[in-house]
C-alpha cells in the first residue's frame, strides 16, 4: 500500500520543482525527501525521478503519480473534514499558523476560549509570516492560517483557499520623541517625505506594501534599516534612527522616546483566516475563526 507522507513528498517535489525546494517547504532534510522518495520506488518498482543536470526531473511515472498523489492528498482533507463534521464537535488536532502581531494579539484569548469550550481539540500555534503561512496551509502543513492584506493592496490567493475575516487593524506611523512633528494630533504620510524610514525586511509584502504607498503618495522611501519584529522596528525608532509604520494589533507599550502618530486618512491592515476549501465542514477550523474573531471584537 502506498505511504501517504511518501506521496506528499512527492507532491510536493512536483509542486516546487527540486528536492531542495520541497525539502524547504516540508521543513525537512534533502536526505529525507531523498530517503521517502526512494522508498516510494521501491514500494512502487518505478523510476519516479530522472537526473536532469544538476538537479532532477519527474519521470513518466513520477508525473502520473504526482498527479493521483494530490488528488488522494485532498480526498484525505475530505475524509477527515467529513468524519469531524459526522462527529459534530472540534476533535483532534489543529495546526494553525500566525504572523507574529496577530500570534501576540489574537491567540492568548483566542486559545484560551478554545481550550476551555472544547477540550478535545489541540490546537498547535506556529509564528509564520503570510507569504509562509499560505503555501503551508496549501500543502497540509497547517490547517488554518492567519493572514493580511492592507487597504490599497489586495495580497492575491491562490484557488482553493476560503477566507473569513477577523479584524481590520489601524496603522499609525511611530516618530522619535524629538522629532519635529512628534507633538501633532495626526499626520499625513506626506509630512514624511525628508525622514529615513525603518521597515519590514525587502521582499516580504508589507515592505512592498510600505514603498508603494509611500510612491503613490509621491514619496521616494529611503530605507535605512529593516527588521522583521515590529518591538525592534520601534527600539530602532526610539534611538532615532528613523520613523516606522506602527500597527495596533499586538503593539502593547512602546518604548520610552517613542511618540504614536495617527494618520488622517486612516491605513489599516485585512486580518482574516484562510483554509482549504475541502475542509470547510471541520467543526474545528469553524470554531477557531469564531474564537479568533471574538477576539478580534476584543481587541
Amino acid at each position: 500500500m502506498l505511504n501517504l507522507e511518501r506521496l506528499r513528498t512527492l507532491a510536493a517535489v512536483a509542486r516546487h520543482g527540486s528536492v531542495s525546494a520541497a525539502a524547504d517547504g516540508l521543513h525537512i532534510t534533502t536526505s529525507a525527501v531523498s530517503q521517502q522518495l526512494a522508498k516510494l520506488e521501491r514500494e512502487t518498482g518505478q523510476q519516479l525521478l530522472a537526473k536532469n543536470g544538476r538537479g532532477v526531473r519527474l519521470t513518466d511515472a513520477g508525473r502520473l503519480l504526482s498527479e493521483h498523489a494530490v488528488r488522494i492528498l485532498s480526498q484525505v482533507e475530505a475524509a477527515q473534514s467529513e468524519l469531524e463534521a459526522h462527529r459534530g464537535r472540534p476533535v483532534g488536532q489543529l495546526a494553525i499558523a500566525a504572523f507574529p502581531t496577530a500570534a501576540r494579539g489574537l491567540f492568548p484569548a483566542a486559545l484560551a476560549a478554545l481550550r476551555r469550550d472544547h477540550p478535545e481539540l489541540r490546537v498547535r500555534l506556529r509564528e509564520r509570516e503570510p507569504d509562509q503561512a499560505v503555501p503551508g496551509v496549501i500543502r497540509g502543513d497547517h490547517d488554518l492560517g492567519i493572514v493580511l492584506d492592507w487597504y490599497n493592496k489586495p495580497m492575491p490567493l491562490p484557488p482553493g483557499l476560503s477566507r473569513a475575516p477577523l479584524l481590520d487593524d489601524v496603522a499609525d506611523v511611530a516618530v522619535p520623541a524629538g522629532h519635529a512633528l512628534a507633538d501633532r494630533a495626526d499626520v499625513v504620510l506626506e509630512d514624511f517625505a525628508d525622514d529615513d524610514w525603518i521597515s519590514w525586511p525587502e521582499a516580504e509584502f508589507c515592505h512592498d506594501w510600505l514603498v508603494f504607498t509611500l510612491r503613490a503618495k509621491g514619496v521616494e522611501p529611503r530605507v535605512a534599516h529593516t527588521a522583521e519584529e515590529h518591538h525592534t522596528q520601534l527600539a530602532l525608532v526610539a534611538a532615532g534612527l528613523g520613523i516606522a509604520v506602527a500597527p495596533r494589533l499586538g503593539r502593547g507599550p512602546v518604548p520610552a522616546g517613542v511618540r504614536i502618530l495617527p494618520v488622517r486618512a486612516a491605513m489599516h491592515r485585512h486580518i482574516y483566516a484562510i483554509w482549504r476549501s475541502d475542509a470547510d465542514r471541520r467543526p474545528s477550523i469553524r470554531e477557531a475563526v469564531r474564537a479568533l474573531q471574538a477576539a478580534g471584537r476584543a481587541v
